[in-house]
């Protein structure tokens, strides 16, 4: 075995994560199975970032140096045979950033050992690496509290003969997730087109960004799910949930070669109707607390003036109505004449339009936020798709069997046909086709007037 068999670094307590500001200490051990001559034996702590433009290449074109200090802890002489100890101990500054390691570059922390042998003698080294975690508050990050919304309208043609449109809206719940949250997304997408679309999907991105002359840019999918096609002429409402998987925080703080950003794409394969919503990973989970308390200050000036108003106000706005009819912008018009007038029906009411409990089962041929866009609207996926959550579920209320029925207040519900704690419909039953028998019906589904004379 020669004459060094054992050279290796250990830290106290076989710590491996750091925090910026902390020490690292530790010792060198040597085991000799004769007497080596040295000139010293060194100890050396650094860390650095180097990014380059090749794939998994470590000959770094630029690099970042963030600190770097050595130590002797022997000087020139003779180690005996057996075993030797040497400890050290090092102060990590605040400014290091977290480490990170991508494709096209790395955030790196070792601590290295070396003995110096005299000229012609070889020389050993050995090292040991050492991570940082600098946590990411996002409590801290501004802009966090809110949603994150945005939308986008495409035009396209099908077949040089109908032009159509699809508007897409999305949202997330919040701005800011740490690892295990669920993002929770809710899109809309209306189709004004003649042609049924391809099917929704929504991801989790990460883009990781070298800051090089050429900057090089890094895009990698985490997450996907995927949702069910939006027939023509047809507004529907999905909602998806995406786990955060263990992932690098967004900021890198005290680096400036590496920048990584993540955020939620929502697109349709056809037409290619895509946006994205930036959503930011840390390690600190947003508070609702520390909101609510920075919005309870100015509500609470307001609140105060509306308590005395519910005393006077309802009999002095129902006087006023009646005593000055030009105050009112409406000033109540006369109804058109129908077959059968409702007493005392506002103007802010729509006679020919369904009933607000009917409207969700209708499905008529005009476009509306229905509930039953499709049978793929909440997604169906087993949780052994996903790696990185093991035990993640998403309920499934649908079953085929079972009569359809609408409860109050289904549009917040996941599945497309809930039967969990629903209530009936109250009579009379207008239930949309049965298309469970085939893909797609073969005549256009009966108009709200028709089912109503039928």
């Amino acid at each position: 075995m020669g004459k060094l068999q054992e050279f290796e670094i250990a830290f106290d307590d076989k710590k491996v994560v750091y925090s910026p500001g902390d020490s690292i200490s530790g010792t060198v051990r040597i085991k000799l199975g004769q007497a080596l001559q040295c000139k010293a034996i060194k100890v050396n702590c650094n860390g650095f970032c180097g990014i380059t433009s090749k794939v998994n290449d470590t000959a770094w074109s630029m690099e970042e140096q963030y600190f770097n200090s050595s130590v002797s802890v022997a000087d020139k002489g003779t180690l005996k045979q057996g075993e030797h100890t040497f400890p050290f101990k090092f102060l990590i500054p605040e400014t290091a950033p977290t480490s990170f390691e991508g494709n096209y570059g790395r955030i790196i922390y070792r601590v290295r050992a070396f003995i110096d042998t005299p000229r012609f003698a070889k020389d050993y080294d050995t090292e040991k690496p050492f991570y940082m975690l600098r946590p990411l508050n996002l409590n801290e990050v501004p802009d966090i509290w809110g949603k994150c919304s945005s939308a986008v309208t495409q035009q396209f043609t099908y077949m040089l003969m109908k032009t159509g449109t699809v508007v897409l809206k999305a949202q997330t719940d919040m701005k800011g997730y740490t690892p295990g949250q669920v993002i929770q997304v809710i899109a809309s997408i209306h189709n004004q087109s003649g042609k049924n679309t391809g099917n929704m999907a929504a991801s989790l991105m990460q883009r990781v960004t070298y800051e090089m002359k050429r900057p090089v840019h890094d895009m990698r999918t985490i997450a996907e799910v995927e949702g069910g096609v939006v027939k023509a002429g047809k507004e529907v409402e999905w909602k998806e949930q995406i786990i955060v998987p263990p992932l690098p925080q967004s900021s890198l703080v005290g680096c400036d070669l590496i920048k990584i950003e993540y955020y939620v794409k929502v697109s349709i394969k056809s037409p290619d109707v895509m946006l994205t919503l930036p959503v930011h990973i840390g390690n600190v989970s947003l508070d609702k607390k520390l909101r609510s308390s920075k919005k309870a200050a100015p509500p609470s000036s307001s609140a105060a003036e509306p308590t005395p108003a519910p005393v006077s106000t309802p009999d002095t706005s129902i006087s006023t109505s009646d005593n000055n009819p030009s105050l009112p912008p409406r000033p109540a018009p006369k109804p058109a004449p129908r077959p059968t007038p409702r007493p005392r029906m506002s103007s802010s009411q729509t006679p020919s339009a369904p009933p607000a409990d009917l409207q969700q089962g209708a499905e008529g041929g005009a476009p509306m936020n229905d509930g039953y866009p499709n049978k793929r609207q909440s997604q169906l996926v087993s949780p052994n798709a996903f790696s990185y959550a093991p035990g993640l579920f998403f309920s499934q209320n649908q079953q085929q069997n079972e009569p359809r029925t609408v409860p109050d207040g289904s549009a917040g519900a996941t599945a497309p046909y809930p039967t969990g704690g629903a209530t009936a419909m109250p009579t009379p039953h207008i239930l949309p086709p049965d298309y469970s028998t085939s893909s797609y019906p073969h005549e256009a589904p009966p108009s709200y007037d028709e089912s109503c004379n039928t």
